[in-house]
Order: structure tokens, then sequence, then C-alpha cells
């Protein structure tokens, strides 16, 4: 076996990165607050543990798969001590999409008790999870990158932005680009629709034009399907375009469109579907346009 790695929160992302680690030969130490997802995991050889904290006995690398910034503080730094129980020269790998103030924060309490700390939070949803084809947008010293890129590697192609922080803003980046696709292919095919053509010949129609996108390609058809099934929580979502606006604040730009589409993520929510994949956005165009929802 490889070298030991702890794993936090094995759920819709988490579960098939834990598995690929396990398949790749890494001895995996496990946690998830609902401890049934931990079952696939510990038949594939993984060790169950009671408490967040234990996965950091005799491991390198803590990997953190949580669902924000909060969560992550409380399980790293909070009642459950992950990081505490670190031992000194250890890496944690925070892979949540949380708030650049807090990974900048969370990387100087690390230091604190000698542990590394690295933010590489994935895009390419439960599919990319799945396949082991993840975006990974790597903040870390050089130093820190070389010694997780191979791990890394089994999960997807990582990539180093910069320092700490950097992996964050990367993220919001992408984020802000995927709500804003989202919204838009929404929007495109309700037109399609009202204006009497197939959404889905259309889609057909625009594969290896300039418009075509993995959105449009898999969202489209989720959209045609009427089947948000969540890869992506639509809340989410939304928490990360509020994360992207606030920081935008703080270096002092203005996001017109960004501030649109969250407006319509936070409608889509108060409406009821925010568990419902992202892509479910285009309910909410219809609400708007006094289209039935199915």
């Amino acid at each position: 076996m490889k070298l030991g790695v702890g794993f936090i929160g094995t759920g819709i992302m988490g579960a098939p990165m834990a598995l690929h680690l396990i398949q790749a030969g890494f001895s995996l130490r496990v946690w998830n607050r609902s401890s049934e997802k931990l079952d696939p995991l510990v038949a594939a050889g993984a060790v169950p543990c009671a408490h967040a904290n234990e996965v950091a006995e005799g491991v390198s690398i803590v990997i953190c798969m949580l669902s924000d910034g909060p969560t992550c503080d409380a399980i790293l730094f909070g009642r459950e001590g992950v990081v505490q129980s670190m031992a000194q020269g250890a890496t944690v790998v925070v892979m949540s999409s949380i708030a650049v103030e807090t990974t900048v924060d969370q990387a100087r309490r690390a230091a604190e008790f000698g542990v590394h700390y690295v933010d590489a939070p994935v895009s390419g949803g439960q599919l990319g999870a799945r396949n082991a084809t993840l975006a990974i947008m790597v903040g870390a010293s050089e130093g820190d990158f070389i010694s997780i890129a191979q791990l890394l590697s089994v999960l997807g192609r990582p990539v180093r932005v910069g320092p700490v922080g950097c992996g964050q803003l990367a993220k919001l980046v992408n984020q802000l680009i995927v709500a804003g696709t989202i919204a838009i292919v929404s929007e495109a095919l309700l037109l399609a629709e009202r204006g009497g053509a197939s959404p889905a010949i259309v889609r057909e129609a625009l594969a290896g034009g300039f418009a075509d996108s993995p959105i449009l390609r898999q969202h489209g058809q989720r959209m045609i399907e009427n089947d948000f099934t969540p890869g992506g929580p639509a809340k989410w979502q939304l928490k990360d375009t509020r994360n992207a606006l606030s920081y935008a604040q703080t270096v002092g730009l203005s996001l017109p469109v960004a501030s649109m589409v969250d407006s319509l993520f936070a409608d889509m929510i108060t409406h009821g579907d925010g568990d419902l994949d992202h892509s479910g956005l285009i309910r909410e165009l219809r609400r708007r346009n006094g289209i039935a929802v199915a």
C-alpha cells in the first residue's frame, strides 16, 4: 500500500474520489457525518472512523471534501479538531469550495499546529468525480504542490494557480462561468421551445459550433429530459456565486451579470428547488414566464 490518507466527506463527489484513491493503492481512513455512506468504501478496503479526528491517525495527508466553509471550520478546527490531531509536517488538502478569505485564515491556523495547508477545489461534477477527470485548481506553495501532485492526479488534472487562496479564487471564476452559462442555456432552450423548434434538435444542431459546451451537452440534456437529480445542487451553486460577489466587493469590482444570475438562483431556492441540480434553473425561468413547471 502507498502512504496513508485520511478522507473526510464521502458524499456525491467525495465517495467516487475516495474510491479512486483506494483503487490506486492508497491506504484510506474515512469519515462522513452519515456513516452509512462509508459502507461501499469500507467494502473496498477503507478503514471507517467513528470521529473525524480519527482519520488523522498515522496518515501524512488529510483530504477534506465538505459542503462549505463553516462546516470545514467546525470539522478541522472545532470540536472534532482534525488539524490539531494531525502530525507536524502533515498536509491538509481542502477540496471543498469555500471563501478565499476563509481559506487564507485556515492556512494560518493550520500553520500554528505545524500542518501544511493546500486549497484544491474541483470542477467537473459527479461525472468528473466518477471518471477521475476533475479540474483541480490548487493554491499552495510550490513545495506543497509537488508533494501532493501525484495523489491529486489520481482524481483528475491538478494545476497550481498560485499560493494558498488562489485555488478558491479560480473556483469562484469557474462557478461564475458555470452559473452564467446554465442561465443562458436555460433561456435559449426556452426560446427554441416557445418558437416551435425542438430543443433537443436545436441542441444537436449547435454541436461543434461556438455555442457548444459541456453545459449545453450535459445540462442541456437534463433540461430537455426534465431530470434534475442533483450532481451539483443549486443551493451550493448559490453559495459559490455569493462568495464570488462578496470577494468582488473586497477588490472593488461590480459584476452585474453575476448579480442577476445570483438572483435567479436565489429565487429558485426560495421556491423549494435548492436540492435539485443547478441545471434545474430552467424551472425558475419557466415560472418567470408563466410556463407550467412539471
